[in-house]
């Protein structure tokens, strides 16, 4: 799933390939991305782009005097650009793409989703807190603002384990499944722990982790093709997605737990004092 990094670059991708040129088609291919129908794609249509935003890993198109175009991306979506369109309207079928947009120049970009759960979502509203998901979202976590004595409060009353406050929305903006793993390495944390226990000092610890870990991110993302930000964000992660490879830090081998719908990655050494964790549903909380 692309997270605040990938969406972040994606994001400077689009200001600089979108912004001045006129939408000329929005052209729906899997009417089931679409989730608000008021107003309709066509209000898109021959307007320019004007700007590209992020908020959390939802991406949105704002146009002159018109609707945003919103999108998030979910698990297996993507964003491809195409110097050159096809000719022609793509044909509805079982394939992965999902929505065309296309530009005066005839470039554009194609959102697909590979798999079975679709859960692409695309949105056209007035204003972006129209979209539920973005209504609810949490501070971003690299805004200016967003200090270590906001984060605090953040976490003060939060019971949950680390691993599931850091990817809850609602709390924080834009952190997933991966970049929580890698956060929770870097600061040398275990996924258990809950979060309303932490000192004054692993309090710090895991902030400046959550920001080095995501702007650390972003740079490596910054100025690369959309293309190739999958591919980018799988070289720069230690853990996630890294089960059974040696850690890059001591060398211990990177652990898993697995869970109904997705897996987390820790190094045992670095974060459980040597201990591996069992099944979640089984494990006794690692202070």
């Amino acid at each position: 799933m692309p997270e605040l990094p990938e969406v972040e670059a994606l994001k400077d991708f689009l200001t600089e390939h979108l912004v001045g040129h006129e939408i000329v088609r929005v052209l729906p291919v899997a009417i089931s991305v679409l989730k608000t129908y008021d107003p309709p794609l066509t209000a898109l249509e021959g307007r320019e782009v004007t700007a590209v935003h992020r908020y959390g890993k939802f991406l949105g198109l704002r146009t002159a005097d018109g609707p945003f175009l919103v999108t998030h991306l979910a698990r297996a979506g993507w964003l491809h650009w195409r110097d050159r369109l096809p000719d022609g309207p793509p044909r509805p079928g079982k394939g992965p793409l999902a929505l065309r947009v296309a530009l005066e120049t005839g470039e554009g970009f194609d959102l697909t989703e590979a798999g079975t759960q679709k859960r692409l979502a695309v949105y056209v509203v007035q204003d972006p807190a129209q979209v539920p998901g973005i209504a609810r979202l949490g501070p971003d976590p690299l805004a200016d603002d967003f200090d270590e004595e906001r984060f605090a409060g953040l976490l003060a009353a939060e019971r949950r384990q680390l691993k599931g406050a850091l990817r809850d929305q609602s709390l924080i903006a834009g952190v997933g499944n991966a970049y929580s793993d890698e956060i929770l390495h870097a600061a040398k944390m275990s996924p258990f722990k809950r979060a309303a226990s932490l000192t004054p000092e692993e309090t710090s610890r895991l902030y400046l982790a959550l920001r080095s870990t995501l702007t650390e991110a972003v740079e490596r993302s910054r100025g690369v093709a959309a293309g190739r930000l999958k591919a980018e964000k799988k070289s720069g992660l230690r853990v996630h997605g890294r089960t059974g490879e040696p850690c890059p830090v001591c060398g211990d081998t990177v652990r898993e737990v697995s869970f109904s719908d997705s897996s987390l990655q820790y190094c045992p050494t670095c974060q459980t004092g040597g201990r591996p964790l069992a099944d979640r549903r089984f494990s006794r909380l690692l202070k």
